[in-house]
C-alpha cells in the first residue's frame, strides 16, 4: 500500500519540512504590543501660562525660573515668586510652580495613559499628605483635562500663614501639578483661600490647554492611539517618583508654601 508515502496535510503546509515529509511548527507568539502614548512632547514650561495670568497670580514676579531637566520633552517645570513690598505695613506674598511630567508607553508596565493615571493619583495624594498642613480639603476640578483635583490646606509659619493651592491634573499621558501659595508677612492679610484657588484652578486650565497644543491637538482625543511597541527609552513612573520630579520638587524645597521661608 501506498497510503504510507502520503502524510496528511490539514493545515496550510506552513513550516513543513518538505524533505523529510514531516511538519515542524515554526509559528511565534506575537510581539507584544502597547497602545502607544498619545502626546509626543510637552510645551516649554515657563511659556504655558500668558503674560495676563501671570499678573494676576504673581504680580511683581521677574521672569520665571526654569527647573532642571535631563529631558525636557519628558519633564519640566518653572516656578514665580512675587513679593509686594509695602514696608511697614506688610507684604503680600505669592509663588507659583507649575510642573509637567510625560509617560511614554511601556510593553512592560501598560501604556503612557495608564502609567499617568497612577502617578496622578500619587500627586493626589502627597499633596492631602503634607507635612504640617492643616484644614486639608479636596474637591474635583471640571473641564481641566482628563481628570483633575484641587488640594488645598493652610501652613503655619514663624512669617504667616501660608494658604496653600495644589491642583493636579491628568490629560492623556501627562500629569500637570499646579501649587500656588500666598501669605501677608509683616502682619498684612492673609490672603482669602478661595480667590487663590479659583486663579489656581484658571491657571491649571490653561497649563492643559498648552500641553495639548504643543502636541498639535486641539482636543484630548483627537490623539492617533494605535497599537504600538514598546518603546526602548520609557519615561517610568519609578523613574518620576525616585528622582523625586528634580524640576518641580527642588523649587517646592526651596519656595513655596512657606517652604521658601523655611
Amino acid at each position: 500500500m501506498l497510503v504510507a508515502g502520503c502524510s496528511s496535510d490539514s493545515g496550510s503546509g506552513e513550516g513543513k519540512d518538505k524533505g523529510a515529509g514531516a511538519t515542524v511548527s515554526t509559528s511565534k507568539s506575537p510581539s507584544p504590543t502597547v497602545q502607544a502614548a498619545a502626546f509626543k512632547t510637552l510645551p516649554e514650561p515657563c511659556e504655558v501660562l500668558s503674560e495676563k495670568m501671570l499678573d494676576e497670580l504673581v504680580p511683581k514676579a521677574k521672569k520665571g525660573k526654569e527647573g532642571s531637566s535631563d529631558d525636557v520633552s519628558s519633564r519640566a517645570s518653572c516656578s514665580w515668586s512675587s513679593l509686594d513690598n509695602n514696608g511697614v505695613k506688610g507684604s503680600q506674598f505669592r509663588w507659583l510652580n507649575v510642573s509637567l511630567l510625560r509617560f511614554e508607553s511601556d510593553v512592560t508596565r501598560g501604556s503612557g495613559d495608564k502609567l499617568a493615571k497612577q502617578y496622578y493619583g500619587k500627586q493626589v495624594r502627597s499633596a492631602e499628605g503634607s507635612e504640617g498642613a492643616r484644614d486639608v480639603k479636596s474637591e474635583p476640578v471640571a473641564g481641566t483635562g482628563d481628570e483633575a483635583t484641587a488640594v488645598r490646606y493652610e501652613l503655619k509659619k514663624k512669617e504667616g500663614t501660608f494658604k496653600q493651592q495644589t491642583v493636579v491634573a491628568r490629560v492623556e499621558n501627562v500629569v500637570v501639578t499646579l501649587d500656588y501659595n500666598g501669605a501677608g508677612l509683616a502682619g498684612d492679610k492673609t490672603p482669602d483661600a478661595d480667590d487663590l484657588m479659583k486663579d489656581a484652578k484658571a491657571a491649571a486650565k490653561q497649563a492643559v490647554a498648552a500641553v495639548t497644543k504643543a502636541n498639535g491637538s486641539s482636543g484630548s482625543k483627537s490623539s492617533s492611539k494605535s497599537p504600538s511597541k514598546s518603546s526602548s527609552k520609557p519615561s517610568s513612573e519609578s523613574s518620576a517618583s525616585s528622582k523625586s520630579s528634580k524640576s518641580s520638587e527642588s523649587s517646592e524645597s526651596s519656595s513655596g508654601a512657606g517652604k521658601s521661608s523655611e
